[in-house]
């Protein structure tokens, strides 16, 4: 009898053992922190980064639809991702519930003949209390025998008492998974009354239709700049930076120029990241000195005024050497029609979504600005207008689709004050603020490509954003 109840002591041991096991991992494994598991809300809900997103939406004076919308990031598969993940829960969860249900009516079945022995033991205790109290009459080896036996099942009581509570722990793990079955497959039915596939396909569609008509916004009319946000605060009050708006989306060389005059020398920086950290890559030495921070580069070549001149030069990168030069006729230099900060800014050269600019002041037109469209190659003038606007009571100016925006200031309290438009050469007095966060800005340039304004301001480089409104034209308009 002795052998097989320690024989009985391991399995139950063993049995207690896996039953804490089961206690401590199973919760963790199906997400049971408690009895009974809410629903969250959030696996019925469409994240805004899963969705294509209207701003506004109005009409124009002729009944046209004018509309704003925000691109969603491509995870459109989101969805089928999170259905798929809930499947292969819920057939763990069963899978765990059916073990759970063998391991269950072993137990049962164990605990009855646990019982039996326990009441064997109890009845044991209690002759072994009559023969304490009658040992005088007893045989000494009686007694001794029944001692050796009481003190063989006595290790076993503990054991009796952790089975029972770890049957009670089974049960409990039993109504849980009951619990979180139900609350899966609720979730599981309440998904697949979507056709995902169908509306996975709709979706693709209403994209190709929205990048389509997207297609059509290559340009609009400024209504708001947002910003700044400062990427660095690295050099002197003056001085310019800049990104190429013809390269690729993977070429984000920055290229920086400090002063508005005396210096030569380039640096360029192979990413925005590295511009940041310092990480120069390297530095080319121009044969001739600059004015003004209004430079350019522009499918790979850097545009700018030749110091003391009404010269234009462009400077190939790539081979060192100058490209091509050309006077501006009659443009004012040296300080003659800067803009109000000075810093031999008589010269602008800018380009938007229609090529290459040059903004400057003539004696001819009283000193206002005058607009003038190059070739890029050759520098020559395709077409010039004229403007009614004081170049010297300028801030600053950039170029967006065709149209000069022009501040009134480069100090604190600066706004858009007025616009040409070469499409229409006509112009209107605006009223559009921009935070002037350093105080001084002394370069404000549009790159086509980032849909920004790049900023030099009093030492720091900065970007804003701009706001553009843009008219949806449908088949029949076009």
């Amino acid at each position: 009898m002795g052998s097989q109840l320690l024989t009985l002591g391991a399995a139950l041991s063993t049995m207690a053992i896996i039953s804490n096991w089961m206690s401590q991992t199973l919760p963790s494994l199906v997400g049971l922190n408690t009895t009974r598991i809410p629903i969250s809300n959030s696996l019925t809900q469409i994240s805004p980064r899963e969705g294509w997103q209207v701003y506004s939406s109005a009409q124009d004076p002729d009944g046209r639809c004018i509309c704003t919308v925000v691109a969603p990031e491509q995870n459109l598969c989101s969805r089928d991702a999170k259905s798929k993940q809930l499947r292969q829960l819920l057939e763990k969860v069963q899978n765990m519930s059916q073990s759970i249900e063998v391991l269950n009516l072993r137990t049962q079945r164990d605990f009855q003949y646990v019982q039996k022995m326990e009441n064997q033991m109890k009845g044991l205790k209690a002759k072994f209390r009559q023969i304490e109290e009658d040992r005088k009459t007893q045989l000494t080896r009686h007694f001794q025998d029944l001692k050796e036996k009481m003190d063989e099942l006595l290790p076993l009581i503990p054991v009796l008492e952790q089975y029972k509570t770890d049957a009670r722990l089974i049960t409990q793990f039993k109504e849980e998974i009951r619990n979180l079955t139900g609350i899966l497959t609720t979730i599981q039915h309440e998904i697949g009354a979507f056709d995902y596939e169908d509306l996975h396909q709709r979706v693709l569609g209403l994209e190709t239709r929205l990048r389509e008509c997207m297609k059509k916004l290559t340009c609009g009319k400024l209504m708001k700049i947002t910003g700044p946000v400062t990427v660095k605060a690295s050099g002197p009050r003056f001085g310019a930076w800049m990104t190429d708006p013809t390269a690729s989306e993977k070429n984000n060389r920055v290229w920086y120029m400090e002063g508005f005059t005396i210096n030569k020398v380039v640096r360029e920086y192979k990413s925005m990241a590295d511009f940041i950290t310092g990480a120069e890559s390297r530095t080319y030495t121009l044969p001739v000195k600059w004015a003004g921070t209004s430079h350019l580069v522009y499918n790979g070549s850097l545009f700018f005024n030749k110091y003391q001149s009404n010269i234009i030069i462009k400077y190939s990168f790539g081979t060192g050497k100058v490209l091509a030069q050309r006077s501006l006729d009659n443009a004012g230099f040296n300080n003659v029609y800067p803009y109000t900060w000075g810093g031999h800014s008589d010269i602008d050269l800018m380009a938007d979504e229609f090529g290459l600019w040059a903004v400057y002041a003539t004696n001819q037109n009283a000193g206002n600005i005058v607009i003038s469209q190059l070739r890029q190659d050759t520098l020559e003038v395709v077409k010039t207008w004229v403007t009614g606007y004081p170049k010297r009571s300028a801030g600053e100016s950039f170029m967006i689709c065709g149209t000069l925006y022009v501040t009134n200031s480069h100090l604190t309290g600066a706004k858009v004050h007025y616009s040409y438009s070469t499409k229409s050469s006509s112009y209107e007095y605006t009223d559009i603020p921009f935070h002037n966060q350093y105080f001084h800005i002394s370069m404000l340039d549009y790159n086509a490509r980032d849909r920004a304004l790049y900023a030099w301001n009093n030492g720091h480089q900065v970007l804003f954003n701009v706001t553009l409104f843009h008219i949806i034209k449908t088949d029949e308009d076009m």
